[in-house]
């Protein structure tokens, strides 16, 4: 029997299975709904699926390169208390490879891309929320290539709550990349330069800016002069290359980054959870409610 994406669909509405489990089961079971069902419940799916309403917004990034590739990561689950397992590190890590190897468009082609013999990246995280007991799901990820004479800088903050990868041209100074990783976690830069600032962007900061010096009762023919000394502080608030240096507050990190031999190409910065709803349990009566079971 034919498996249609109409019967893949009512049978994810059902379970909140993924697409490719439920394809398999359809399949598996000859197209039977019922029997898909069953089949899904005995692979252990299905109590996965249970957990897909769930947020999850704690978990690690973490950050890995090999030659000329490199990967930054977000991996969640739903607790802290999961995000310190080794089996969870563990997991993120072999991830992580995982999307540095292959190379995936998006997560949605990651999901789909085989894992290992004959299992999808996604049926591996659902056999894994049964096994942690946790929603796990991988929100993000970016691969990297770096040209010819420069180097990646990598860098975890407080165990993987804030990851950075940083790319610094013309240079192999690993320690200087890494440093400008550090000072990303640390001021969380919007832009590399200012070149990189949408003009849109600028625009409408400059009328601000132009308004506010209005509302204080400047005259205007001096408030174009403060536009461009206010808009130069905003440059430095949002543009890595503008900003003091956190481990040399003399310099600013292009100038800092320029004196030995090189150029900041670019850099992401991915910290966990970060514009995602949290949940706010009572953790006593999580433990009481439990018992109670």
């Amino acid at each position: 029997m034919a498996i249609t994406a109409s019967m893949v669909k009512e049978l994810r509405e059902k379970t909140g299975a993924g697409m490719m489990d439920c394809k398999k089961a359809l399949t598996e079971t000859g197209g039977d709904m019922d029997k898909a069902i069953d089949y899904l419940r005995e692979k252990g799916i299905s109590k996965a699926a249970k957990k897909a309403d769930r947020v999850a917004a704690e978990g690690l990034a973490f950050v890995t390169s090999e030659g000329n590739k490199a990967v930054i990561a977000e991996i969640n689950s739903e607790t802290d208390f999961v995000a310190k397992n080794e089996n969870f590190q563990q997991l993120v890590k072999d991830i992580s490879q995982f999307l540095l190897k292959e190379e995936p468009a998006d997560v949605e082609a990651a999901l789909k891309a085989e894992y290992s013999s004959g299992t999808s990246l996604e049926s591996y995280i659902n056999d894994q929320i049964v096994k942690i007991g946790e929603k796990i799901s991988l929100r993000r990820f970016n691969v990297v290539q770096k040209p010819e004479n420069s180097v990646f800088g990598e860098y975890l903050h407080m165990g993987g709550r804030i990851g950075v990868l940083t790319v610094i041209e013309g240079t192999d100074d690993a320690q200087l990349a890494k440093d400008v990783a550090m000072h990303v976690a640390a001021i969380n830069p919007s832009y590399v330069s200012r070149d990189e600032v949408p003009a849109e962007e600028t625009e409408r900061e400059k009328e601000i800016l132009k308004q506010q010096a209005l509302n204080e009762g400047k005259p205007e023919k001096i408030v174009e002069k403060m536009v461009a000394g206010r808009i130069n502080k905003y440059f430095e608030q949002i543009c890595l290359n503008d900003q003091e240096f956190v481990k040399d507050s003399e310099q600013k990190v292009g100038k800092y980054v320029s004196a030995k031999g090189g150029t900041v190409k670019s850099f992401v910065r991915f910290e966990v959870g970060e514009g995602m709803e949290k949940r706010e349990d009572n953790f006593a009566e999580e433990v009481m409610s439990q018992v109670k079971k």
